[in-house]
């Protein structure tokens, strides 16, 4: 067994594969925010293949936690040198290993965040990125406003205070750049929320003229805050996954990643002080994100949801035990085509036919084993943003809506906190407590879960989609989810 360490590379075996390139040439560029799972598995690799061929060696990666679970993150990259294990899980069977090079460092900004500052002041540094989840942006799921009231926000925007939030500290540093007369360096949001450069900007923005209108102005003006699509199923690693890295490849890894094979960035090309040449490594550079973006969010995002609630109602734990039932499949295709598909503008360059397919074969790989309870978690987050934009447009357009209202159903059933099994529930939500409470009541009140503006908004006044909606929830709580499912797949 070998400790994965950068002097002990060379005790890899053959079947490994390994950076090419000398990591001690590689310096920083980026600086990430929230390096998780999908960050090693999507953004991280892109560039370490990018190094593989020469290239963007001034492009290597810092990484910074702001959150107390980041301290693990810092303690297992700085245990390994940066290196860890990307394993894709084919549906052969098959497993392939990579080790990735470029996290060159890693900063926990609660134990010296002037440290961290000070590294996004560099000149060297040219983007700061971020994978910071769907709700880390701050603002009202229905109103678009920034929330000033949070916290640590407001902590933050006290003229003394010691930046805590990645806003404050980010917003900190380009001051200083600004100060110094020091161009501002780009901020890359890399999270699965539909215009999400646009978002970034409007949430720093918020935040910085609540702090300084003038320096609001000046990030306004003068930031880049591109837009992206990203997509790959990275599951959460689990301890069986450690065993058998350690078992196939004999690499003893403390947070390695594992994948699907299939991988895709799309990216604007909108930068003020350079990038990566990312389209040398499959990245699909573009003047505009939006088209690729909506149709991954309303078809791979909304379709995850979908599938989950109801396939965790009914007695499955993964998604390709889901995908893998008929019934399900049929569900989530007829989704797809029907009601999430008309509200996509065309594609340049994809046939969805073929998208939609490879799709439902994507969640049904079995060595995956994406759990149904991470992809049920944070709903209040998700379902708001990919699913209810179907539900307003196909409405607005008088188009089918009888799936994705059956797919809200399922989530105020599965949000009562137990199965059709009387299992209990966790349920992982920042709202949980208070839909939970409101989801108790759905049989005495079948309007209850969907009276919540706060999520719904105007839905409530909507009588075809409360009609659809009730029916649906009704099934739900007499016949169960496969009826439910059976009666408008």
């Amino acid at each position: 067994m070998t400790a994965l360490k950068a002097g002990n590379l060379d005790q890899l075996g053959s079947d490994v594969t390994l950076p090419r390139y000398n990591r001690d040439d590689v310096s920083v560029g980026i600086l990430h925010f929230g390096v998780g799972g999908f960050h090693r598995a999507h953004q991280a690799m892109y560039l370490d293949a990018l190094m593989n061929e020469g290239r963007a060696m001034d492009s290597g990666i810092c990484g910074v936690g702001v959150m107390p679970g980041d301290r693990r993150m810092q303690e297992v990259l700085k245990a390994q040198d940066g290196l860890y294990t990307l394993v894709q899980k084919h549906s052969d069977g098959r497993w392939e290993a990579r080790v990735i090079g470029s996290i060159v460092d890693y900063l926990y900004a609660p134990d010296d965040p002037e440290t961290v500052i000070e590294r996004l002041v560099a000149e060297t540094t040219r983007i700061v990125s971020l994978t910071v989840t769907e709700g880390g942006y701050n603002f009202h799921h229905v109103t678009g406003e920034f929330n000033v009231d949070n916290p640590e926000v407001r902590h933050d925007l006290d003229a003394d205070a010691t930046p805590k939030t990645f806003f404050g500290l980010i917003v900190e540093a380009l001051a200083r750049r600004r100060a110094k007369g020091m161009a501002p360096f780009t901020i890359m949001s890399c999270d699965n929320i539909q215009a999400n450069g646009d978002v970034a900007k409007a949430s720093f923005v918020a935040f910085a003229r609540r702090r300084d209108p003038e320096l609001g102005d000046w990030i306004a003006n003068e930031v880049h805050f591109p837009n992206s699509m990203v997509d790959r199923i990275t599951p959460v690693t689990t301890d069986e996954d450690r065993e058998q890295i350690r078992t196939r490849f004999g690499i003893e890894d403390g947070w390695p990643v594992v994948c699907e094979p299939f991988t895709q960035w799309v990216l604007e090309d909108h930068f003020n002080q350079g990038r990566p040449a990312y389209e040398a490594v499959g990245v699909q550079v573009v003047d505009d994100v939006m088209p690729y973006e909506l149709m991954k969010l309303r078809l791979l995002n909304a379709s995850h949801q979908a599938l989950t609630y109801f396939g965790y109602l009914d007695g499955y734990r993964y998604a390709h035990e889901v995908c893998q039932d008929e019934l399900y499949a049929d569900f989530l295709l007829n989704y797809m085509v029907e009601e999430g598909t008309p509200t996509l503008a065309p594609v340049p360059g994809v046939d969805l036919d073929d998208y939609r397919r490879t799709l439902i074969e994507r969640f049904a790989n079995p060595e995956i084993r994406d759990t149904l309870a991470r992809l049920c978690a944070e709903s209040s987050d998700r379902i708001p943003k990919w699913l209810l934009p179907v539900i307003r447009e196909q409405l607005e357009r008088d188009g089918e809506i009888k799936r994705s209202a059956a797919v809200v159903a399922s989530w105020a059933r599965y949000a009562e906190g137990v199965d059709e099994q009387n299992e209990p529930i966790e349920i992982v939500d920042r709202m949980r407590d208070e839909l939970h409470e409101i989801a108790r009541h759905n049989r005495d009140n079948p309007l209850a879960f969907i009276e919540n503006r706060e999520v719904f908004g105007d839905l409530i006044d909507n009588e075809r989609f409360v009609e659809a909606y009730t029916q649906a929830l009704s099934r739900l709580h007499q016949q169960g989810a496969r009826a439910t499912v059976e009666s408008v797949r």
